[in-house]
Formats: structure tokens, C-alpha cells, sequence
């Protein structure tokens, strides 16, 4: 099968290159993510995947795109058509959006490519909607008549973390959009806070991420 795997990161595509690899699929990789912001962060991300690339000889095909502009624009339309609705049902729009987003292109260009299926490291990370993303993938695939190969990669998330840990790899610590940042840090706080009232205490100083703290991490990846 000639496969081209939608790679978000790093960390999250050593399990599944191996995974694969298990069944005799060796696939290529394509970066597309307009949704990482800011660019520090994008950059961080892009460049580590280029490494892991060369150090497992696997083509690499990169669709360089730093998108914050249309993709706050993009998702912003979404908030406005919830306003006042459940905040988890306004993340998962959102996250809807930047799974069609992706999968959209990767699909595309498969076709275009001749590749017979197409699929995403996205289905790795446990703080990801697989049901989401594998619904998203069926559609694309039949709308550019190739096959979205579905396989719950969830089974060697942590052994993908640890890996990527020992090798040196930038280990991302949200998602990738700025609502994702967004949530870490109000975790953080809310964490702290509560910390702090234990303690019986009141927090003064500015924030401080507490030791280990992950939120939607993505070295407990939520990409």
C-alpha cells in the first residue's frame, strides 16, 4: 500500500511509523499544520520532523504554511455561530475544523500523488476526537476516491512519548492552536489556585507552571 500519513509532529509519529512499519507499510510523511501558533512554536515542531525524516530516511513532503491569520479567521466564524452555547461544544467545532482543514489537503494531494490511502499521526494521541477524525477522514476520502486508513495508534502513545524523550526530540506541551495554549494555561492556574487554597495561602507572585503540569500536552500530546 502506498500510503501518505498527515504527520503533526514528531513524538507522535514514532509509534505510528512503527506500527506501520509492523505491517509492512512504509509511508510517506506531509507536514501541513496552520493550526501551531505562535511561529516559535510551529517552527520548534516542523523543524524536529525534518530530523526524525532524515534519521529514518522517510520522504518528507513539507506544505510550509504558517496560517494563524486564516485559520483564526476560520475557526472565530465558528465561536460566533455558538455564541453562548457549551464550551466543550465550541472546542470540538473548532477541533472539527482543523481536522477537515488537514485531512482536506493531505487527502488532495494523495490523489494528485497516485498514493492509495491516506491517514494522520492525530489518531496516536488520546486527548484527540478519534471518532471526529476518523468521520473526517471517511469524507475526504470519498471525495477524492482513495481510502482513509483508520488504525487506533492510541496503544504506543506513551512508549512514542518516552522514545522521543530519549532521543532529544522538542516535546510541544499543547495541541498547537492558540486555544489549546489557552486551555494549558487556565489549567495551570486553576491548578495553582487550588493549590494555593489548600495551603491556605494566597498566590501572589505571577504564575508558575507547577512541576509536570501537561494540560492539553502533547508531550501527553493533544496533537
Amino acid at each position: 500500500m502506498k500510503l501518505l500519513l498527515h504527520t503533526c509532529c514528531a513524538p507522535c509519529s514514532i509509534q505510528c511509523v512503527e506500527a506501520l512499519a509492523a505491517g509492512d507499510i512504509r509511508p510517506d510523511l506531509f507536514w501541513y499544520n496552520p493550526n501551531i501558533h505562535p511561529f516559535t512554536e510551529y517552527r520548534s515542531r516542523r523543524d524536529t520532523l525534518r530530523g526524525f525524516a532524515e534519521e529514518k530516511k522517510l520522504s518528507l513532503i513539507m506544505e510550509d504554511e504558517y496560517g494563524l491569520r486564516s485559520f483564526i479567521g476560520g475557526v472565530s466564524s465558528l465561536d460566533e455561530g455558538a455564541a453562548g452555547g457549551n464550551p466543550d461544544e465550541k472546542k470540538w467545532r473548532r477541533c472539527g475544523f482543523c481536522y477537515r482543514l488537514r485531512l482536506e489537503k493531505t487527502a488532495r494531494l494523495a490523489s494528485e500523488k497516485g498514493y492509495d490511502a491516506f491517514s494522520t499521526t492525530l489518531l496516536i494521541s488520546p486527548y484527540q476526537n478519534h471518532d471526529l477524525i476518523r468521520e473526517t477522514g471517511k469524507e475526504q476520502a470519498a471525495r477524492y476516491g482513495l481510502q482513509f486508513f483508520y488504525r487506533d495508534f492510541r496503544p504506543g502513545f506513551r512508549l512514542g512519548q518516552e522514545q522521543a524523550r530519549t532521543a532529544g526530540y522538542y516535546m510541544q506541551k499543547y495541541c498547537g492552536c492558540i486555544y489549546s495554549e489557552e486551555e494549558r494555561y487556565l489549567g495551570a492556574r486553576r491548578q495553582a489556585a487550588a493549590a494555593s487554597e489548600t495551603q491556605g495561602g494566597c498566590q501572589t507572585e505571577s504564575l508558575r507552571f507547577p512541576s509536570g503540569t501537561q494540560g492539553n500536552d502533547a508531550s501527553g500530546s493533544a496533537e
